[in-house]
């Protein structure tokens, strides 16, 4: 297992994402966030934590998005569903997609595919953690990105105990 971010560098990755979508939307008239279940979910929560304390005072909507039955892979194994939590309408809103690790580009289409059953959002930017951007499988590429890191196809980058890791395959 070799580690991609430790648990400080997490937390400097998060509070920097934090700081760049606090500067581009101050106001933040028209914008929710969006984390996908499960660790976009989970990064989701820290960087609107740390939005929280950059703006203080400004409404700030959040909620998760769960894309299980959104899933091309659906048929290969029995998934349970996550929690899902959008009690607001996205409909002509600025969306920030939230996920902790990019890779082929399967889970933000099927993202994007559950997001348009809420409404049609104005427009959805990307953040995302970590991206593995050499082996997309769809032309989607993040607005906003804490590291960039290369690895093997077969590799899993996973969110582990507050670390990034990569678990090299066997």
């Amino acid at each position: 297992m070799q580690v991609l971010l430790s648990t400080h560098q997490l937390t400097e990755t998060v509070i920097a994402l934090a700081a760049q979508l606090a500067k581009k939307y101050p106001e933040l008239k028209d914008v929710i966030f969006v984390g996908i279940q499960q660790g976009g979910a989970i990064i989701g929560n820290d960087i609107v934590a740390e939005i929280v304390k950059l703006l203080p005072g400004k409404n700030i909507h959040y909620g998760q998005l769960d894309i299980t039955f959104y899933r091309d892979d659906i048929r290969k194994e029995i998934l349970a569903p996550d929690k899902m939590n959008l009690p607001f309408a996205i409909e002509n809103k600025r969306i920030i997609l939230i996920d902790d690790v990019l890779f082929t580009g399967r889970t933000i289409k099927a993202a994007l595919d559950a997001l348009l059953d809420y409404g049609r959002p104005a427009k959805v930017e990307l953040c995302v953690l970590v991206d593995r951007k050499e082996h997309r499988q769809f032309p989607i590429q993040p607005d906003y990105v804490g590291i960039s890191v290369e690895t093997t196809k077969s590799d899993k980058v996973k969110l582990v105990n507050k670390e990034v890791v990569v678990l090299a395959s066997e």
